[in-house]
């Protein structure tokens, strides 16, 4: 099956949050063959939620919050009928109980290891951040370990000046590649306030589940 660039983002639908795998969607392109699935990741306050509502171009899709922290079940949602858009629980806010972080970290973890259809893994690291946490670097050692594939995104890019952009952008990507131990990396820059951004990525999310 080719999806290629058929995925235009163009309807974009909530359909349900939960933590156990039994509450999963079970939705089917064919007999046999499940959605494939997209999950977006990172830390509480890098800016997830505002990609997801610019690349849906749905401002009520996803709660947008001043309050990191806010997402705290697995978001499934249908794109066009053809791909499960899925927002993981942001990690790495302090205020969150240590009971339900780990909580959040035992689902997410199932989640993660045994949903067979996850072809990509979105990872939201904001650009302004020189260094990656600690929680990063663990979801980095997790895509490794399993084979998953990974796209890095280093959200708030319009924060910057253009010279600082420049600068941050070097760093982060000769980061990456030394986590990664790879020239082969996948990274953009995105900013929300940038249209070009979002047809690069949903030109990434089509070639990347395809590969």
């Amino acid at each position: 099956m080719t999806l290629n660039n058929s995925i235009l983002f163009s309807q974009a639908n909530f359909l349900g949050a939960c933590l156990e795998k039994t509450q999963y969607p079970k939705l089917y392109l064919q007999r046999g063959i499940p959605y494939p699935e997209v999950a977006i990741i990172g830390r509480s306050n890098a800016g997830k939620s505002s990609v997801i509502q610019h690349l849906t171009q749905k401002k009520n899709l996803v709660h947008v919050s001043a309050t990191p922290g806010k997402t705290q079940t697995i978001n499934f949602f249908n794109i066009d009928d053809k791909l499960l858009l899925v927002d993981l629980p942001g990690y790495g806010f302090a205020k969150i109980p240590k009971e339900l972080k780990k909580t959040w970290g035992e689902h997410l973890s199932q989640y993660l290891e045994d949903r067979e259809q996850l072809r990509l893994i979105i990872l939201v690291l904001d650009l302004r951040r020189e260094e990656l946490s600690e929680e990063d670097r663990q979801m980095i050692d997790w895509a490794k370990f399993y084979n998953k594939k990974i796209l890095f995104l280093s959200s708030k890019s319009d924060k910057l000046s253009s010279s600082e952009k420049k600068q941050a952008e070097l760093k982060r990507t000769q980061l990456l590649k030394n986590l990664m131990q790879s020239e082969d990396l996948y990274h953009l820059s995105y900013s929300i306030k940038d249209n070009p951004c979002r047809l690069s990525l949903k030109n990434h999310i089509a070639r990347m589940i395809t590969l």
